[in-house]
């Protein structure tokens, strides 16, 4: 899954209507975290979450579009097998404050560092996905005396330096087979509770997504069915036009950077050589951004270890979770 296709996903959850249908029973969150807010600026709170464990602690940020609900299966297991962890949900989303301004990464990146301090975590690790790379290189720039280390997981992407923004990109994105540009979309079923709608999203994305991610990101309809998006478009346009160029070059602490497969886990199987020509023209040059990526990412003055992850989906901590919770591990037990 691609830069772009992500936004045209997150843009097509955006426009989800609601349906009727009853829930039956109530619903309660099964993750084994609790919640708290944090105060990072007059009238601003934000969602912690603490799924406990023993050991380093280890800060988790969702990327745009999500909260830290994102992680509730995920932190779980890591927070069992070495460290205490701890997600936040960004301002804009979710039960977090929703204020008309604040969404410049310098601010998003001082809200993280306002909840490190308040929740007193010394020489924790913060690890992030997608755009929450922003706030990771803006925290390793300014107070990697503050760190132990960070996490990339598939966030290293320059928001500057957006293949999207190319024509020519877009040409060779508008060339592949319907089936390998478009996504499977609910149906009026498939919302008609957050039940119906998190087993979509497993067949969607072939990986368990948490429902308790979708019942913070939509809100819910009197009979029970899927509402509206919760962030406004607002607020993604704003978290892109206050976004900077990536420059790792000041970062002094360890760094481990997940990528997924240039060429994603989508089904599709070309039906002839005209299609898998297409598929592979476009494949290469979105390789061309990430090899750049890369090796922009590898001007950290701390150290660098670079994993690719096969087969893999953007979101690799749910489509790869035990390749990922083993090199966060290796990664914990080799900082200082």
């Amino acid at each position: 899954m691609y830069r772009l296709l992500r936004l045209c996903l997150l843009a097509s959850a955006m426009a989800i209507s609601a349906v009727h249908a009853q829930e039956s029973t109530p619903w309660h969150d099964p993750s084994r975290h609790s919640v708290q807010f944090v105060t990072v600026e007059e009238g601003v709170r934000l969602e912690v979450l603490d799924w406990g464990g023993t050991g380093r602690p280890v800060v988790l940020l969702a990327g745009s579009g999500n909260t830290a609900h994102i992680f509730d299966d995920f932190a779980e297991k890591l927070s069992g097998a070495c460290c205490h962890v701890y997600g936040i949900t960004r301002r804009g989303f979710g039960a977090s404050t929703h204020p008309d301004s604040g969404y410049d990464q310098q601010r998003l990146a001082d809200d993280v560092l306002q909840v490190l301090n308040a929740l007193k975590l010394i020489a924790p690790v913060v690890a992030g996905h997608s755009m929450s790379g922003e706030e990771l290189t803006t925290l390793g720039d300014e107070h990697s005396d503050r760190l132990a280390g960070l996490v990339y997981l598939d966030a290293a992407d320059d928001p500057t330096d957006f293949p999207g923004s190319s024509p020519a990109y877009l040409a060779l994105f508008n060339k592949l087979p319907a089936g390998a540009r478009n996504h499977l979309e609910p149906d009026a079923a498939d919302l008609r509770s957050f039940q119906a709608f998190h087993d979509f999203k497993v067949r969607q994305n072939r990986f368990a997504y948490p429902e308790a991610e979708l019942r913070n990101d939509f809100d819910r309809n009197p009979d029970g069915s899927v509402g509206t998006y919760k962030t406004s478009n607002s607020v993604h346009n704003a978290i892109g036009k206050g976004a900077l160029p990536r420059d790792y070059s000041r970062i002094r602490v360890p760094i481990l950077a997940f990528f997924h497969s240039p060429s994603g886990n989508h089904p599709y199987q070309p039906k002839d050589a005209q299609e898998r020509a297409a598929i592979e023209e476009f494949t290469a040059a979105t390789e061309v951004y990430v090899n750049r990526y890369k090796k922009n990412l590898l001007k950290a003055n701390g150290g660098v270890r670079i994993v690719d992850l096969p087969h893999s989906d953007h979101y690799v901590f749910l489509s790869n979770e035990a390749d990922v919770l083993r090199e966060i591990h290796v990664f914990l037990t080799g900082l200082q």
